[in-house]
């Protein structure tokens, strides 16, 4: 079959026969029918080779798009309809794929989709340790928006999933939270005609779980979640509604002002899998808990080594465990949960307010509540433009974190335009870029700032000298113009490459749970667009409306914020993220 691309996925979606589901909304802390009767997911993790909070590595796994494979996805709906789901939640699609015939099925069978934006692939999911947001990222989940956003059962999207998951890298949450903002500004850009949102899915650390839910509902509504994610797996088991935490979890979500639900649950102990008795499923639909928790996805659908599975799969043919049973009969007890107390949605008027943002403390909270900037493509394109010394094309991912790390070492002030600081909220002008536009950036202040000495453009190959640079884009002068110093106002090109300025930076998502910054003088770009300053911005809001930036207003009215931290190299793996990656 023919690969079409997302556009044409959505095209086909417009013209797609009557829908099966009727699109689901928000209002308050609950999801609602078009009819008004309230919502409740009941949920399985639809993905294989998806541990636990979407733990991966990247560098032995590979990944089957759940949405692309129709083959699997039609011989499947049978049992999930059998499970009485209503629900799916998938970790990583292909934006470029079709996914038309598994979602018209998905909808003809009644099933909502809620899709991760983010990928385990380096580059295309928010490291925890080493956080960015770029252009690369913002492209990769607005692909994935346009695949989706027309088919009337994708239910929402997921901008991160554990992405902070311990008290050391709260600043990786400044980054989620951002993609929140630009994901849902984007989506409202396209004028989808009905209610689309966008969440985030957390683990259940008990040092960062209020926090975490605290700052993704706080401040400016345009970045803040539409709906919250919980993945815990405190009840196993036979336990209670007051023993298992479920209690303790339920009054700290009472006064949420937005949709709560459990993005994954279901712990396999004692006994592995088959032994689970989901006896917590019951109790999540039941009086003691429906007012407060819009129902539960859980973990998950396929057998993997990490023994969570409801189905045995082999040589293409599906055998339910004995979990299978068990949990369809809990959610079948469960398809009338808050028929009895819940109100209309026409006359559900909300109550509930969104919270306080944490304070910034080391130790316990370090992300900011202004955001990194929405990536802009023309302005990176520009800087991009400028530079006389660039990483070779040779030079792989690998190698490029290696060279980061080198160039940063030898002179931080090189790297202080691609640097970020969540705590103090600023963020270096062209750390929206591109791993590969970054280190040109990088390698072209160290290059003015040795006096243009041609050995300064060697590394052993892995840069090189451009024998003349890329006729300019008309609108570069502005754009650049506009990239502040410390100072507030362009640094001038001076011929040499000198000038002042500082800017403070840093780099991450990755990782999962079960159940630097650097400052210094930046360097005014010379005369002939060859080299560009090294910048800082600190935006003077929480979040920005627009999910891009026009040319002449593409730094918008940032104030810029001065640092003199010691410099660093946690920009040297800004883009690479080694070992497991959660997304």
């Amino acid at each position: 079959m023919m690969r079409r691309t997302g556009l044409a996925s959505l095209c086909l979606a417009v013209g797609a026969a009557v829908a099966a589901v009727d699109p689901i909304t928000a209002k308050g802390q609950y999801f609602f029918h078009s009819n008004g009767t309230q919502f409740f997911i009941r949920g399985v993790a639809y993905q294989q080779g998806v541990g636990v909070g979407g733990q991966v590595d990247p560098s032995t796994q590979t990944f089957i798009d759940p949405l692309a494979d129709t083959t699997s996805c039609k011989r499947d709906i049978p049992l999930l309809q059998q499970l009485n789901t209503n629900t799916i939640r998938v970790y990583a699609v292909d934006p470029t794929a079709d996914h038309t015939e598994c979602m018209s099925a998905l909808d003809d069978a009644g099933i909502y989709v809620i899709a991760d934006l983010s990928a385990p692939d380096v580059g295309d999911s928010i490291n925890r340790d080493t956080p960015t947001w770029n252009t690369a990222l913002l492209d990769r989940y607005k692909g994935v928006i346009d695949n989706l956003a027309a088919f009337p059962n994708t239910l929402g999207f997921f901008a991160g999933n554990e992405v902070t998951n311990n008290n050391t890298n709260t600043q990786a949450s400044a980054f989620v939270k951002a993609a929140v903002r630009d994901s849902k500004a984007y989506i409202a850009s396209k004028n989808v005609g009905r209610w689309l949102g966008v969440g985030y899915a957390t683990n259940d650390d008990a040092d960062t779980r209020d926090l975490l839910a605290n700052y993704f509902n706080c401040d400016d509504p345009a970045a803040a979640v539409d709906f919250w994610g919980y993945n815990i797996y405190e009840w196993c088991g036979e336990s209670t509604f007051e023993s298992s935490g479920y209690q303790e979890r339920t009054a700290a979500f009472q006064n949420f002002s937005v949709p709560a639900f459990f993005s994954e649950y279901g712990c396999n102990n004692p006994g592995g899998g088959e032994a689970r008795i989901f006896q917590e499923t019951g109790v999540l639909y039941s009086n003691l808990m429906n007012t407060v928790w819009s129902g539960g996805i859980v973990y998950e659908f396929f057998q993997e080594q990490n023994d969570f599975g409801l189905v045995s799969v082999s040589n293409g043919q599906v055998t339910p465990r004995k979990d299978f049973a068990v949990l369809a009969k809990q959610l079948e007890a469960s398809k009338n949960a808050g028929s009895n107390q819940s109100l209309p949605m026409s006359l559900y008027t909300p109550t509930n307010t969104p919270r306080d943002c944490p304070k910034v403390a080391a130790g316990s909270w370090e992300a900011s509540s202004v955001l990194p900037p929405t990536p802009n493509t023309t302005v990176c394109d520009c800087m991009a433009q400028s530079l006389q010394c660039v990483v070779s094309s040779s030079v792989d991912a690998k190698s490029m974190g290696a060279l980061f790390g080198t160039v940063c070492g030898l002179d931080s002030k090189a790297c202080d335009g691609i640097a970020s600081d969540a705590s103090s909220g600023t963020y270096g002008a062209f750390s929206m870029c591109n791993s590969t536009q970054q280190l040109s950036h990088v390698l072209n202040q160290y290059y003015l700032n040795q006096g243009k000495s041609a050995s300064a453009c060697g590394f052993d190959g892995q840069a090189e000298l451009l024998s003349s640079t890329t006729a300019a884009d008309p609108r570069c002068g502005a754009v650049l113009a506009e990239a502040p110093s410390s100072t507030g106002t362009p640094i001038p090109g001076t011929g040499n490459g000198s000038g002042s300025g500082n800017s403070s930076g840093g780099g991450s998502s990755g990782g999962s749970s079960s159940g630097g910054s650097t400052s210094g003088s930046g360097n005014g770009s010379s005369s002939g667009g060859s080299g560009t300053s090294g910048n800082s911005v600190t935006n003077s809001g929480s979040s920005g409306s627009s999910a891009s930036s026009s040319a002449s207003g593409a730094f918008g009215s940032s104030g810029v914020a001065v640092r003199s931290d010691a410099a660093g190299c946690m920009m040297a793996m800004v883009m690479l993220g080694a070992g497991l990656a959660v997304w």
